[in-house]
């Protein structure tokens, strides 16, 4: 997994991609709280620190359990991001084997740089790995950059959690 992708606005420095490893927990746990609110919807209001929280249970799940982690990160600013992929997590309706994306977040400010894209692809190369026939993930419908890169990157919508306020 050792490529760079153009660095861009990173004062020409290269974004290297590595697989993740324990020590890199505490940065995962850190941009993931900071990024956890960006994941709930318009349509469910929740308090930062309950987000914090399920952000916490859904890391420690995921390091507990089979997965693949990648960071990105330049020599100048040290990580900008992480896709953690669980890879022994079946479809939950068709029992079929999949990669799940559990959580992939860029650092706000190194954002629209092609970060995303890059982990993204170092995810599905991780699943090809291991013969997983799918990659799957759950986007926020209001996070419309997210959607984009998905829809580029030749992800189609397979089903819909609905959400009524009663």
């Amino acid at each position: 997994m050792a490529h760079a992708i153009a660095g861009g606005d990173f004062l020409n420095a290269q974004i290297a991609l590595r697989r993740g490893t324990a020590a890199d927990r505490a940065f995962v746990r850190d941009l993931g709280r900071r990024t956890s609110i960006d994941s709930v919807s318009a349509a469910r209001s929740a308090p930062l620190p309950i987000v914090e929280a399920n952000f916490d249970r859904l890391a420690d799940y995921a390091f507990d359990s089979s997965h693949e982690l990648v960071i990105a990160e330049s020599e100048l600013d040290g990580p900008l991001g992480f896709a953690l992929m669980l890879d022994a997590l079946p479809d939950e309706v068709s029992g079929l084997a999949q990669g799940f994306i559990a959580y992939m977040a860029v650092e706000p400010d190194a954002r629209r740089r092609g970060i995303a894209n890059a982990l993204l692809a170092a995810a599905e190369a991780a699943a090809r790995e291991r013969r997983l026939p799918h990659v799957a993930l759950m986007v926020t419908e209001d996070n419309t950059a997210a959607r984009e890169l998905y829809a580029a990157a030749g992800y189609v919508t397979e089903r819909r959690l609905l959400c009524k306020t009663l």
